[in-house]
């Protein structure tokens, strides 16, 4: 079986559906009950619906480019079908809302492939608190349920706490850790876990690496030289660059990526804390911002919660 075959499905499970629906509850709560009001006492939507919608998707994190994109959809749709009823509004919201996020190359993954690499290296990036470790604990338990071997490299040397938190997921979910002192080089942890990995046979090596948000110069030479220590063991490690962003805390969250996709090449996406803001619409628009593959969605704290981000399945669930 393939890396990441455990994803591979027609559709999300029904305990998987589930908890993506409670994962989003708040966000489709808060969108639907201000759209109510906003088209209350309206048969058709005029200018000043679309108004009210516009505002209604910019406080809700969508963001002001993504959001003039998608109101520019919907006057194109008003204007070529000349009447449209408010109450196929919902319905029209969530066709462009999909588009829009087929094309920001966010897709189901249900064919996704990883090559022949073996390891398979994942280099894990963000700042402190967005759910990170937790993120890297989750996914190694998905992966170890798949029958993969899984290593994890602790390169936050900068936080004992960091190590620590990672040596308890790798007991939680009994996954070997490579750790070294506190203030150790974190670019000397990711070479020993790579040599690990390659010496144990393990099929995936997941790393991570300072939480900080340093200026842009700083962080681009401390992962540039991450990155170039694992090529010595891995040629073309890491694989994966994968950002984990904290969907609750909105337009800071889109700031983050911004700030690291400049110091690295960030190829992957990970938004966490979904369940627990009304803020989910930060997801539509990062992926339209950035044009990185929203893979990995956070909706609730159990270990199975990490979902593989469907936006079929993630769409559908905003506009039950």
């Amino acid at each position: 079986m393939g890396l990441f075959d455990f994803f591979k499905r027609k559709e999300n499970t029904v305990q998987e559906q589930e908890a993506l629906d409670k994962g989003t509850e708040k966000t489709r709560e808060g969108l639907f009950s201000r759209i109510t009001k906003a088209v209350a006492g309206k048969s058709t939507v005029d200018d000043e619906v679309l108004d009210e919608l516009e505002e209604i998707l910019v406080t809700s994190d969508v963001g002001v480019n993504t959001t003039l994109k998608i109101i520019k959809r919907i006057e194109e749709r008003v204007a070529r079908d000349k009447y449209l009823n408010t109450s196929e509004l919902n319905g029209i919201l969530r066709d462009e809302i999909r588009e829009l996020l087929a094309e920001n190359n966010s897709n189901d993954f249900q064919t996704f492939e990883y090559g022949n690499y073996k390891p398979y290296v994942i280099m894990v990036v963000g700042v402190n608190g967005v759910g990170k470790t937790t993120t890297i604990g989750k996914l190694a338990h998905k992966l170890k349920q798949a029958g993969s071997n899984v290593v994890l490299g602790a390169a936050d040397t900068f936080r004992a706490a960091a190590v620590d938190q990672l040596k308890l997921w790798g007991e939680r979910v009994k996954v070997r850790v490579v750790a070294q002192a506190m203030g150790s080089d974190p670019a000397s942890v990711a070479f020993d876990t790579l040599q690990s990995a390659v010496a144990n046979g393990d099929d995936v090596a997941i790393i991570d690496t300072a939480g900080r948000l340093h200026n842009k110069v700083a962080l681009m030479n401390e992962l540039t030289k991450i990155k170039n220590v694992m090529q010595k063991v891995v040629p073309g490690a890491p694989h994966e660059i994968l950002l984990v962003l904290d969907a609750s805390t909105g337009q800071n969250a889109v700031e983050q990526c911004r700030q690291f996709t400049q110091a690295t090449d960030v190829n992957a996406l990970a938004l966490t804390k979904l369940d627990g803001t009304a803020k989910g619409g930060v997801v539509i628009g990062i992926s339209d911002e950035f044009k990185i593959p929203v893979k990995y969605i956070g909706v609730g704290e159990a270990m199975d919660h990490l979902q593989l981000f469907d936006r079929k399945a993630f769409v559908e669930s905003l506009f039950k």
